[in-house]
């Protein structure tokens, strides 16, 4: 096996109206921490020179065009860390198909699931307890009841994402995201959720090495959950601006997360995910929880590289608490690689 970590390198194709605005460096910061640590481990890593620098990113990963691929193969790639967003369409599906080893989603879901309003919609539909949701623009006339969240519906994080407290503040804030064009033409709101926000990850089936024991997991299975803190303004904020080891903490279970486990794996189940994802929930005023947003692409940062101290992502927060350093969940991921022909 030689690994190629691959990042974003262009803004995906806008769907239906709607924009996935993309991060500045397209998450290369996060795949030279993952391709930097696997390199140390003794894993094979094909990267774009020779000797990379420690400090430059795009010395360790590769662009997620056709020639960024093809250019991982010629250094002997065969296995594809897919640290970069992904769509319908995206250059990696034709090596998908040619066979090639990935560590990531499948477009065609991601395309699908990235849509947080048809996600949450259909996990509803199922029976899960997710927040109730409505698509809105400046000529949408829906009666709620504030506070509520204004979001966009393929968003990144936290950004864009605000508690609104009255019908004058709501569209003043909806004309101006619109009028930016960051996101799209239409947006989505949602009851604002005043109590406990926690952040649960989700592992696919495999076999994992956990405190020095192998341990063959045939189902889908969470980390320990994380509990989200010191939120500005009713929203964790981004991570980009505040680390979130800053405003995060791992808690101990009690029967109402264990129930809430069970619902982010019946997720996991119904979305047939092929890699790690991550489920923000929160409570209402009667301590009841809700699945608000699925991520399938969760951040990959982690404490590895000099100066990449305070990095943990909150995936990584959680696997501290079951004895893994950033490089057991890396190569634990890593192991649950799949192809087209498995």
């Amino acid at each position: 096996m030689k690994c190629a970590v691959l990042y974003q390198v262009k803004e995906p194709p806008i769907m239906n109206g709607i924009r996935k605005p993309m991060k500045n460096g397209g998450y290369s910061d996060s795949g030279a921490d993952i391709a930097f640590v696997l390199m140390h481990l003794g894993i094979d890593i094909a990267t774009p020179v020779n000797n990379p620098n420690e400090l430059i990113d795009l010395e360790w990963v590769f662009p997620d065009d056709k020639s960024g691929i093809q250019e991982a193969i010629r250094k002997g790639a065969d296995t594809f860390w897919l640290n970069t967003v992904l769509y319908d369409g995206h250059a990696i599906e034709e090596f998908i198909e040619k066979g090639y080893y990935i560590v990531g989603q499948r477009p065609c879901d991601v395309s699908k699931y990235d849509d947080k309003y048809y996600t949450n919609q259909l996990l509803l539909n199922f029976g899960l307890s997710v927040v109730k949701e409505h698509i809105v623009d400046m000529d949408t006339n829906i009666e709620i009841e504030f506070p509520i969240v204004l979001k966009p519906i393929r968003g990144r994080g936290s950004q864009g994402v605000c508690v609104v407290n009255n019908k004058e503040e709501y569209y003043e804030k909806l004309q101006e995201l619109i009028d930016k064009k960051i996101y799209g033409e239409k947006l989505m709101v949602e009851p604002y959720l005043c109590n406990k926000e926690v952040t649960i990850s989700v592992l696919c089936p495999g076999k994992y090495n956990i405190k020095g024991q192998e341990i063959i997991k045939d189902n889908y299975w969470c980390l320990p959950v994380v509990e989200r803190f010191n939120h500005i303004n009713g929203i964790s904020p981004y991570s980009g601006k505040v680390a979130v080891i800053e405003n995060s903490r791992v808690i101990y279970n009690d029967n109402k997360l264990n129930l809430l486990c069970e619902e982010c794996i019946k997720v996991a189940k119904l979305l047939e995910v092929k890699s790690l994802i991550r489920i923000d929930c929160r409570q209402d005023g009667c301590g009841k929880y809700y699945i608000f947003d699925v991520n399938m692409k969760p951040n990959m940062t982690g404490a590895g590289r000099k100066n990449r101290e305070n990095q943990d992502n909150l995936t990584m927060i959680a696997a501290r608490a079951i004895g893994w350093e950033y490089k057991d969940l890396l190569i634990n991921m890593l192991g649950t690689r799949w192809s087209k022909n498995d």
